[in-house]
């Protein structure tokens, strides 16, 4: 079985970094459009988030913020992963991983790291998606407890509405305080 992997929010300064791992059905055309997700209107990941989500297999990891400020964002980006394919692996054996991008993962299963994968693979184009819609939607819910932030808009990255807010309100505890050093240094 062909395992696309990529993950979103590794540039992010609050939230967690998710990936996905995720398992085409066999076919040469999908009815919705996949690809990378940042090459997609939001309305375009949602519509083939809904059908990845029922046609497919695929799991779904994470690293909050503290994980990040513990251990760093390739340690952390390397768990999401790993808790995604093993999430695909309790229905799937025989793997063989594709994995977006050009870092030296570790996995138990025969891989390949492809740079611009999401572009190139389908599979991984489906894992950026689901990674990336997955990731918006936890990010719109933050936005709910921590309403001076505005993640539902920016998803917590360094927008400069986000960092005027960080400025004025500090850092919550959903921010990765390893990425803000800068940011508050530049008070």
């Amino acid at each position: 079985m062909i395992v696309g992997i990529d993950e979103v929010g590794r540039g992010a300064l609050a939230g967690p970094v998710v990936a996905a791992a995720c398992v085409l059905p066999e076919a040469t055309h999908f009815p919705v459009l996949i690809t990378d997700s940042k090459q997609m209107t939001p309305a375009e990941r949602e519509e083939s988030f809904v059908w990845l989500t029922q046609h497919c297999i695929f799991g779904i990891g994470s690293a909050n913020a503290q994980t990040v400020d513990q251990i760093g964002i390739v340690a952390s980006t390397e768990i999401a992963m790993q808790h995604a394919v093993a999430e695909v692996a309790k229905v799937c054996s025989d793997l063989y991983l594709l994995v977006d991008g050009r870092d030296g993962f570790w996995f138990d299963w025969p891989h390949s790291s492809i740079i611009h994968g999401d572009e190139l693979e389908p599979a991984i184009g489906a894992a950026s998606i689901i990674a990336k819609v997955t990731r918006d939607h936890l990010m719109v819910r933050a936005a709910t407890a921590y309403k001076e932030y505005g993640f539902d808009t920016h998803k917590g990255y360094g927008a400069p509405s986000h960092l005027t807010a960080i400025r004025k309100h500090g850092p919550s505890a959903f921010h990765r305080k390893s990425f803000l050093r800068r940011v508050l240094e530049g008070q």
